[in-house]
């Protein structure tokens, strides 16, 4: 009952609290505008009764007119700008018109950035993948790959198996072409393979890379560098070749036939976008621990 007086002010949200406190304001300037008002009624009556009831510079009146005028006028100057400060100034250039002002400058800012956009993408769109594909087709696009039932490719940036087949058949077959791989690929290998063209994708600024080596940050562009070859391939890794495959014009496909643990995965095939052309199957022997076939993929 006789407890603290409850605060009633952390009830008022925000907007309210802001409105409360222009309205206090404005009351304030009214006030002192109002006090100016009196001051000045009464300070002119003063000035009056001073020259011409106790004769108060009487003898002074410039061109003719006595001083008290030219007093009163020039407050009267003041008490109208404060006038125009108050009901005006204050009213417009209150906080509340610069948000409204702010929001009218960023609308337009917006609006600019909106019609600028539109412009550059007018004047240069952006490619889309059917726009890749067709100026893509001077190439034909092969991955290459080996990849085990699960589609495991490999752990740890290598490669879970070692089957000798599958190493002669990737250097036949990509022998002469650029190779189209990611950063961790190239960096899984002791130096770059020798008679291709290597095209490196990254992000990385400043990578380094010996000579020949070309770096790109993107597969556009490494498809863009691998036009001059009629059949450029994407050996790895896994992120590549989920890109890469909606490209692809053909699949070279090592499935070794077992499950692996990975942390690297291809893409599933999708039969009714590929069809299978030629198999051959390589049983497991004294150099290879495991079954495999060669597969080859063409889209139909």
């Amino acid at each position: 009952m006789f407890g603290k007086k409850k605060d009633t002010t952390t009830e008022i949200d925000k907007e309210q609290l802001e409105l409360l406190k222009t309205a206090q304001n404005r009351i304030k300037q009214k006030k002192r505008l109002y006090a100016h008002f009196v001051v000045f009624l009464i300070g002119s009556v003063f000035l009056i009764v001073a020259n011409t009831g106790i004769g108060i510079g009487e003898t002074f009146t410039p061109f003719g007119i006595p001083w008290f005028v030219f007093a009163i006028g020039i407050w009267l100057a003041l008490f109208v700008y404060h006038l125009f400060n108050v009901f005006i100034t204050s009213k417009l250039l209150s906080k509340k018109w610069e948000e409204k002002q702010l929001n009218l400058l960023i609308n337009k800012q917006k609006q600019r950035i909106s019609e600028l956009t539109t412009q550059v993408e007018k004047d240069l769109p952006l490619p889309e993948k059917k726009n890749l594909i067709a100026t893509s087709k001077n190439s034909n696009i092969t991955i290459i790959v080996a990849a085990g039932e699960n589609n495991a490719i490999g752990k740890d940036n290598q490669l879970i198996w070692h089957l000798s087949d599958d190493l002669k058949r990737f250097k036949n077959l990509t022998n002469g072409h650029h190779i189209i791989m990611g950063r961790k690929t190239f960096e899984s290998f002791p130096k770059p393979l020798p008679n291709r063209t290597h095209v490196v994708i990254t992000r990385q600024k400043n990578y380094q890379v010996p000579t020949g080596v070309i770096v790109v940050n993107n597969l556009e562009d490494a498809l863009d560098a691998s036009k001059s070859d009629k059949q450029p391939f994407v050996i790895g890794g896994g992120e590549i070749y989920k890109q890469a495959l909606p490209f692809a014009d053909k699949l070279e496909i090592t499935r070794v036939h077992s499950n692996f643990e990975a942390d690297t995965f291809f893409p599933e095939i999708d039969p009714s976008i590929w069809k299978e052309v030629t198999k051959t199957t390589h049983p497991k022997d004294d150099k290879h621990a495991h079954d495999f076939s060669f597969i080859t993929y063409t889209r139909q």
